[in-house]
């Protein structure tokens, strides 16, 4: 039995999830204040590599290069705004994981919604009007004529 609940235990730890701690320790800065700067701002920036994590999270070797540099804009006293603007004025802002709110954005993030507004708009102003059609009675030369065809 004892050997029954060791073989589950170590079949649990093996299919358990391991955090993957991509930042070396070589990487850390000695002032615990500014290293955690550097992980806070690390966390912010998207790896250009994987996409969908953060360079904090990422084994890629330009996540890598992204946070030495974070780490040297801190070091040379910049504030993590300043870190911030300068990463994203060389990467651009797709670099950022969460995006600034900026007219560009709420364009980008608006459109879809007053597209679909606008398009439900015009489709029940023409659904209406087409109600409200009106029929035209016909002249008596065109009753005649349409009673001719239907009598052939």
């Amino acid at each position: 039995m004892p050997r029954l609940a060791t073989t589950l235990l170590f079949a649990l730890l093996a299919v358990l999830p391991v955090p993957a701690f991509a930042v070396d320790p070589g990487e850390r800065l000695a002032d615990p204040k500014l290293e955690q700067r550097a992980r806070d701002l690390s966390a912010q920036l998207r790896c250009m590599v994987c996409q969908n994590q953060s360079i904090d999270d990422s084994n890629a070797e330009l996540a890598r290069d992204l946070r030495l540099l974070v780490r040297e804009r801190i070091t040379a006293g910049d504030s993590d705004e300043d870190v911030i603007n300068y990463v994203v004025s060389r990467y651009g802002e797709f670099v950022l994981l969460k995006p600034r709110l900026t007219g560009k954005t709420i364009i980008l993030w608006g459109a879809p919604g007053a597209l679909m507004i606008g398009g439900l708009a015009i489709a029940l102003f023409y659904a209406r009007g087409r109600g409200r059609a009106v029929q035209k009675k016909l002249t008596d030369e065109e009753e005649a004529r349409l009673g001719k065809l239907l009598d052939e």
